[in-house]
């Protein structure tokens, strides 16, 4: 009989489950699950990653300095206060374990991102969530649910899986509301799907309690190399290298990074494809019966009349070959999570969703 135990907050975590990416009996499908783009990564960041793997027998930078440099100028921040990771995951682990422990308690909201609560939980800290106000963050809610124990708040805005984000306005709302003990942490990984948005950046600049995460697996179509990054005040980034491993990124993950970041025109690209195929998905959806708030990330979170019906529509999707994303696990059983696909994908999807409704009336 075994003595080994771990440590306490371990076996309390629920496994991370990611999208689907097969159908038993299906061998042609199409993955809608995981919010990747459907586009693929930069040309650019294909080439530098094949011509990184002539050097795979060196061990990568430490410090990541060309990729550093290359976020700064594309996005206008200093390098020195910019630490990278595989992916923003591991940011959001570095930050609980740097600043979260037995005793403290690390807050979100209801259908908040799955690896707030599992990084806080590793840490040995308590996750707090509060409600959300129909689907989308209420910054009230956040700032009452902060006590003298609170040390992170995690928001993600956009939001994943609603897809609904607040305002500029209510975001440093939240900041001047939570503690100055406590540290906001803005989660960005959809913030290059909305023109403008600085996803926080302004709000880092302001204050030292603030952090903005942000991620190459989404736009940027890397979600396979692992690459994520955060912005912080330099002291912040100073506590967060020190826990950080010295080559937790490959010099192919770097190399295709970097030219992601600077091939700004594909970013671009993709950003008006993905919005001019997000509305059309929802005003088909909406069609049928199916409303959706509006989305300000790269998927629709399509909402039916019950758990039941939601279930019933994967499941048709999937004898299909349509994978799309269970989110009862994130308190919304009656709705299903859609990556924005390309045109074929989306007009399939809908149709798919009209034969579904179809066959039940």
């Amino acid at each position: 009989m075994t003595h080994i135990a771990p440590q306490p907050g371990i076996m309390d975590i629920a496994l991370y489950e990611g999208g689907a990416a097969h159908v038993k009996g299906v061998s042609n499908v199409t993955k809608l699950s995981s919010n990747e783009n459907p586009l693929g990564p930069s040309p650019m960041a294909i080439d530098a990653m094949q011509a990184a793997v002539a050097d795979m027998h060196r061990y990568p930078s430490a410090d990541h300095t060309a990729l550093r440099q290359a976020i700064g100028e594309v996005y206008n921040l200093p390098m020195a206060q910019i630490i990278c990771g595989a992916g923003s995951d591991e940011i959001i682990a570095f930050l609980c374990q740097a600043y979260a422990g037995p005793g403290d308690e690390v807050l979100f909201t209801e259908h908040g991102f799955a690896m707030y609560r599992i990084s806080a939980r590793a840490a040995g800290a308590t996750p707090v969530e509060v409600p959300e106000r129909e689907r989308v963050t209420d910054v009230d809610a956040l700032i009452a649910g902060c006590t003298e124990r609170t040390r992170l708040v995690f928001l993600a805005n956009p939001n994943n899986p609603t897809g609904t984000m607040i305002s500029s306005a209510e975001l440093t709302r939240l900041a001047d509301g939570i503690p100055k003990t406590a540290i906001l942490v803005i989660d960005g990984a959809y913030a290059e799907y909305v023109e403008g948005y600085d996803a926080g950046a302004s709000l880092v600049n302001s204050r030292d309690n603030v952090v903005m995460t942000r991620t190459f697996s989404k736009i940027y179509g890397l979600g396979g190399a692992r690459v994520g990054w955060g912005y912080a005040p330099k002291p912040i980034i100073d506590v967060l290298n020190r826990v950080r491993g010295p080559f937790n990124l490959s010099s192919t993950a770097l190399a295709g990074a970097e030219a992601a970041v600077r091939d700004t025109a594909y970013t671009d690209h993709c950003r008006v494809e993905n919005a001019k195929w997000r509305s059309w998905l929802a005003d088909a959806l909406a069609e049928l019966g199916v409303p959706s708030d509006t989305s300000c990330a790269n998927f629709v979170l399509a909402r039916f009349a019950s758990p039941e019906e939601a279930e019933a529509c994967d499941v048709f999707l999937q004898s299909r070959g349509l994978i799309v994303r269970r989110v009862a696990g994130y308190k919304l059983p009656a709705a299903l999570r859609m990556t924005v696909g390309d045109e074929a994908s989306c007009r399939a999807l809908a149709d798919a969703v009209k034969a579904f409704k179809e066959s039940r009336s």
